[in-house]
């Protein structure tokens, strides 16, 4: 399949493209486009019939979220964009900084100029220390471009644009935590509503979106609504994706390929196959927040609607492959130990709650659970889901989920067996 290749264009192998390569490949000619003959409102309205959803995992329609946002109030406003990029599975967006970052920036101009925001920030995961080194070297150059600071273009329109590091922690992925670390605070989330739109940054009306959301308005600038839209597979699905691939494949890397794109093409065309001629027993198909897909499923689509069908989400379409020798339950407690120790300890349901899936879990890998410990398990998932705090316990609950409904067999054999029938392990 030939894929448009949008967001990766520019992507070569150890190489960046800064201003002089972003330009000769069409970069910023959205932003001079628009601020030559467009109205903020017309870019709004634009992006909502482009059907762009949000690539940071949550999947919500972005022109739906920035209707939220009060553009024509005065007073000060900000566009923060989520580089946080934590969950395991899901590298994408750091990929897409290394290749081309002068993409973000004019995503992020386009966005503030729609928005009518005068500042913006970046928040970018700790480890990221080449990405944000790229995104200051871009700003700079777009400000001695005269894309960013004050009066871009000549137009009137005033944009500063700052990269800010995270301490450190997956619960800064979650956009009201991101917004507490960004002033200095302890990252908890906080309390909705009132949501960032009305109260965000500073107390002031605040837009968050992820990396690959923003790269992605230029493009739609340039080509148009219902040309975005056909770049999608599957109806009501829109654009294309970048897919992580991870996991007991032949090849693991990140691809630009179209929303709604089949597993099976992915894992066989992109993935190269299941590595060492064995085959495919699961995947998570969305990062590590996700309920698993089996072989059964193989073809379904990669888009959010026909995730939500099977039981599964789209998430940050992080693609992790696991082979038929694999232990789902030992998958499902390597997960859940990430998970367990990223809470934020802000609410019951996921400072106890997760602890316990943890402990059940390595009981039962252990070989040391009994039929009290699936049925606790069980209890787990109902009491965790729908009543945490934030997201967080809810997409951890995500592969316990997968685990329960695909492969509670594989719990009742180490039951049985009082060992991991995988490994044969009685201890972990």
């Amino acid at each position: 399949m030939s894929t448009p290749q949008l967001l990766f264009k520019n992507r070569r192998p150890d190489e960046t493209v800064f201003l002089d390569g972003y330009r000769a490949s069409g970069g910023y000619q959205g932003l001079e486009q628009a601020l030559k003959g467009m109205t903020p409102e017309e870019i709004r309205l634009l992006v909502k019939e482009a059907n762009l959803r949000g690539r940071g995992g949550a999947g919500f329609p972005t022109g739906v979220k920035w209707s939220f946002f009060p553009a024509e109030a005065p007073g000060p406003k900000y566009l923060v964009c989520n580089c946080d990029e934590m969950e395991p599975g899901t590298y994408k967006d750091g990929e897409l900084l290394l290749a081309d970052p002068h993409q973000l920036v004019e995503g992020m101009i386009l966005s503030a100029f729609a928005l009518q925001t005068d500042v913006g920030y970046i928040f970018i995961r700790y480890a990221y220390q080449r990405q944000a080194e790229n995104l200051r070297r871009a700003i700079a150059e777009a400000e001695a471009a005269g894309y960013l600071g004050k009066n871009i273009l000549g137009s009137g329109f005033d944009f500063a644009l700052h990269v800010h590091g995270s301490a450190g922690r997956y619960i800064l992925g979650e956009e009201t935590a991101l917004l507490n670390g960004l002033e200095g605070k302890r990252p908890n989330p906080r309390l909705k509503p009132p949501f960032p739109a009305t109260r965000g940054l500073f107390g002031q009306p605040t837009t968050v979106n992820n990396v690959e959301t923003l790269a992605n308005i230029p493009h739609i600038v340039t080509g148009g609504a219902s040309w975005f839209r056909g770049l999608a597979l599957t109806p009501g699905s829109s654009g294309t994706k970048l897919y992580g691939l991870s996991g007991h494949l032949n090849v693991t890397e990140c691809f630009e390929l179209p929303v709604g794109i089949p597993l099976r093409e992915i894992v066989e065309n992109y993935g190269g196959g299941v590595w060492q001629q064995r085959k495919f027993k699961a995947c998570l198909p969305g990062g590590a927040s996700t309920p698993y897909l089996t072989a059964a499923q193989m073809d379904t689509a990669l888009d959010f609607d026909s995730l939500e069908k099977v039981g599964s989400r789209f998430g940050t379409a992080g693609v992790t492959v696991f082979d038929d020798r694999t232990c789902m339950v030992a998958v499902t407690l390597n997960l859940i130990r990430f998970f367990a120790r990223e809470s934020c300890g802000w609410c019951t349901p996921c400072r106890d709650g997760l602890t316990m899936v943890r402990w059940l879990l390595e009981t039962i890998e252990s070989g040391q659970g009994t039929g009290e410990h699936l049925e606790m398990l069980k209890e787990q998932l109902l009491n965790i889901r729908g009543n945490s705090f934030c997201a967080l316990a809810e997409g951890a609950m995500g592969p316990v989920d997968g685990l329960l409904r695909l492969f509670e067999q594989e719990i009742i054999d180490h039951l049985e067996a009082g060992k991991c029938p995988v490994t044969g392990n009685r201890t972990i």
